[in-house]
């Protein structure tokens, strides 16, 4: 597909309102320098009534592809031409790209959450808790679905959030104050609490528990900044494997990326993330 004439290079972006400093733009400008693309991913705030006005200046100006973030991940989905069974499975739309001249919503999120989890090749079988109910943990939930995890429980502080999710792919219900009563071997952090700013240095989770009943697992928490979050210290020191929540971020970019490209984001993209999350003594 080639851009119009009147446009000197291939237009990408992300849209959200408001639009926090979004990481989005650095890796994917890092990308196309690094592959000598002409081409530039931009920041766009678009206010929920602008939405439809954005779609339609999307299609007149042929932009190539589309990060769409908080809080247009759903209200975009009916300006769409087609959605995958994958974003039709979370219920949410992360990416806009073109297939042939439809134009098409994909969530990379569930490729995002799933891309360092799959290698590990854990039993189907495996206990599962899920920390939280919102947007990430829906693509949590729709990975671990589509992986065929069968002993998935998900709860949240406020203990009504996380119904519809339950409902939708199956899972257990259980109360925030019985969460460690869960035999889970893997436990998933989609909650901000130890997110860098005012959550930091909280965790959704007392591993002191799960040691005191000689449990271990895998703990994996969607946070990606800090990359040692209190979450993952506390598993470490109770004998817990960890992941953390870079590799989901750069996987659902990779993946965008390669929607929109063929290609996979090289080196210089990872190597510019860690280098603005966590350089400059920055990591911790």
């Amino acid at each position: 597909m080639q851009h119009p004439p009147f446009l000197p290079v291939e237009l990408y972006g992300v849209i959200g309102w408001p639009l926090a400093q979004s990481l989005s733009p650095l890796i994917h400008n890092t990308a196309f320098q690094a592959l000598g693309r002409d081409a530039v991913y931009l920041r766009w705030e678009i206010a929920p009534e602008e939405l439809s006005a954005f779609v339609k200046s999307f299609r007149l100006l042929r932009m190539r592809g589309c990060s769409v973030t908080i809080p247009h991940k759903v209200s975009i989905m009916p300006f769409l031409d087609e959605i995958s069974p994958q974003a039709l499975a979370v219920g949410a739309v992360n990416t806009l790209y073109w297939q042939d001249d439809r134009l098409c919503g994909e969530n990379t999120d569930v490729t995002g959450f799933m891309a360092p989890l799959l290698p590990r090749d854990l039993p189907r079988d495996l206990p599962v808790l899920l920390l939280g109910a919102g947007g990430a943990a829906r693509a949590a939930a729709a990975g671990l679905h589509a992986a065929g995890f069968s002993a998935c429980a998900v709860c949240t502080p406020s203990d009504r959030t996380h119904m519809p999710l339950a409902e939708a792919f199956g899972m257990q219900t259980v109360a925030w104050q019985d969460r460690h009563d869960v035999p889970a071997r893997l436990i998933v952090n989609a909650t901000p609490l130890g997110m860098r700013g005012k959550s930091e240095g909280e965790t959704p989770y007392d591993f002191a528990a799960a040691r005191a009943q000689g449990r271990t697992g895998l703990a994996y928490d969607i946070v990606y900044n800090p990359l040692r979050t209190r979450f993952l210290a506390d598993a470490a020191a109770a004998g817990w494997q960890t992941l953390g929540g870079l590799e989901m971020f750069h996987a659902q970019a990779d993946a965008q990326f390669l929607l929109w490209t063929g290609q996979h984001l090289p080196g210089e993209a990872r190597q510019a993330l860690e280098a603005a999350l966590y350089g400059d003594g920055a990591r911790g």
